[in-house]
């Protein structure tokens, strides 16, 4: 074995089960190739973990399996991803005859664990798309396998690496305002957008968690990042009010449906190739639907979702996601001991922007997008002074410029420091989605919910790293 990839996979290796985010001690040899196995091929895997690698770091990596319970995506992820590595529909098999140094899962959310804990057990070091899992009980079975394996488990958290979500940190560090002390976030789901999750199989909490997890894990995590603290209780309401049974009708799927032309959510999959080769093309193989009825009665997911959580540190937070908002974007608020910082993005008002909400979509999911020389303002106002707007060079692309600079910080310059501590690991991930598990819990007991109770994980003043 090389020096340069040996010392990769060591360093990899030594890492604790509470560490953060190893992303700084990478470093990948040119002469033999870091082996990488992806299960999970939609369109998250075979995107963003699949063919950007292949285009960007194919000097560096190389895919030697990937893996589905769907045989006609695994076929349509290998021609789309460019690789000639082997499929597999097992994935123990795959463990056994890839043999990689790393393995990315991409499956649905319920069945993160499985694939986590399996190639950690085999001594493999495993990076997952979030959120890590759906439940306190996987959570554990993460923690535990580990700990125990003394390989390493990365989260693929890209919202912390784009320039505005930094810049925030960057102010709240600085000691801009003081401590902080209370904060407000609200996050927006357009009618194109959130109207999506509702189609898929991220409706039925037994697949996805609820938002509170699929989605606002997202969320979770920057404002766990940005305090600087763990979440140690949350209380939520939530309902589901708008999508599922309360529909004014409901067909088998978007294609077919004959209220089509009266349903304002209507969906035309068949003017987007990309979905109907990856999906449509092989729904025969496992029955499952990308365009179903957003109003069928099986959803069991919340669509409005309020939570108070409270951190270590004491820092209080009011936290809201909407999923059928007119535009999509968020605003936050942070109280500090010195003043506030308030910051937003993609609200349409505030720059007049054109663009509909389908194409702002689109646009956030594009790996290839064209950088645009554009700015967001950042308001800082401290006390008894006059307010300053800070302005932040910003993309729209690959969530927000997060995407590209995940990957490049991995693959191009992981030996430098990054001032920003944006590396997330185990910690990272299970703290953001026991706030979601707590929430769900919240609910459905009335009660708040204490963060230690979910896990052996006790939350700490000060984010371990």
């Amino acid at each position: 074995m090389k020096t340069t990839r040996r010392k990769f996979l060591t360093s990899v290796s030594m890492l604790a089960a509470t560490t953060a985010f190893p992303i700084n001690v990478f470093e990948f040899g040119k002469k033999e190739k870091l082996k990488v196995a992806l299960v999970g091929t939609g369109i998250r895997g075979t995107s963003f973990w699949g063919k950007r690698l292949v285009d960007e770091y194919s000097d560096i990596l190389e895919f030697v399996g990937l893996c589905d319970v769907n045989e006609g995506r695994l076929s349509y992820a290998q021609e789309y991803i460019g690789t000639k590595c082997p499929l597999f529909l097992d994935f123990d098999q795959m463990l056994k005859d890839a043999k990689p140094d790393l393995v990315i899962v991409t499956t649905v959310d319920a069945t993160h664990h499985e694939f986590i804990v399996k190639g950690l057990k085999a001594g493999i070091d495993v990076l997952t798309e979030k959120p890590l899992t759906t439940d306190e009980d996987k959570a554990q079975q993460i923690i535990d396998a580990e700990k125990s394996s003394g390989k390493s488990l990365i989260v693929g958290f890209n919202y912390r690496w784009s320039p505005y979500s930094t810049k925030i940190k960057e102010l709240i560090a600085s000691g801009t305002i003081g401590e902080i002390t209370s904060v407000d976030f609200h996050w927006y789901l357009n009618t194109y957008h959130g109207a999506s999750y509702f189609r898929r199989w991220h409706g039925l909490v037994n697949k996805g968690g609820s938002l509170w997890v699929h989605k606002s894990t997202h969320h979770f995590d920057l404002l766990n990042w940005w305090i600087d603290s763990d979440p140690e209780e949350v209380f939520a309401y939530g309902d589901l009010e708008h999508y599922g049974k309360n529909g004014p009708f409901r067909g088998a799927n978007c294609r077919d449906c004959s209220f089509k032309d009266k349903c304002e959510y209507h969906f035309d999959i068949t003017k987007n190739k990309r979905l109907m080769d990856l999906y449509v093309a092989n729904e025969n193989f496992d029955g499952y639907i990308r365009d179903n009825c957003l109003f069928r009665d099986e959803i069991d997911i919340y669509d409005k979702m309020s939570a108070q959580i409270k951190y270590a540190n004491n820092v209080t937070v009011n936290y809201s996601l909407t999923t059928y908002s007119p535009f999509e974007g968020w605003r936050i608020a942070f109280n500090g001991t010195k003043g506030r910082i308030e910051a937003a993005l993609d609200i349409p008002y505030h720059q007049n922007t054109a663009i509909s909400q389908e194409a702002l979509h689109a646009k956030e999911m594009d790996q290839n997008a064209m950088e645009e020389a554009e700015t967001e303002s950042i308001i800082v106002h401290k006390l008894w002074s006059d307010f300053e707007t800070v302005k932040v060079p910003v993309e729209k692309g690959g969530h927000g410029g997060g995407d590209k600079r995940l990957h490049n910080k991995i693959f191009k310059t992981p030996t430098e420091k990054d001032p920003y501590d944006r590396s997330a690991g185990i910690r990272d991930g299970i703290m953001s989605v026991l706030i979601g598990i707590g929430a769900r819990k919240s609910i459905e007991s009335g009660k708040p919910i204490a963060i230690s109770e979910l896990t052996a994980l006790e939350p700490s003043v000060k984010r371990l790293k």
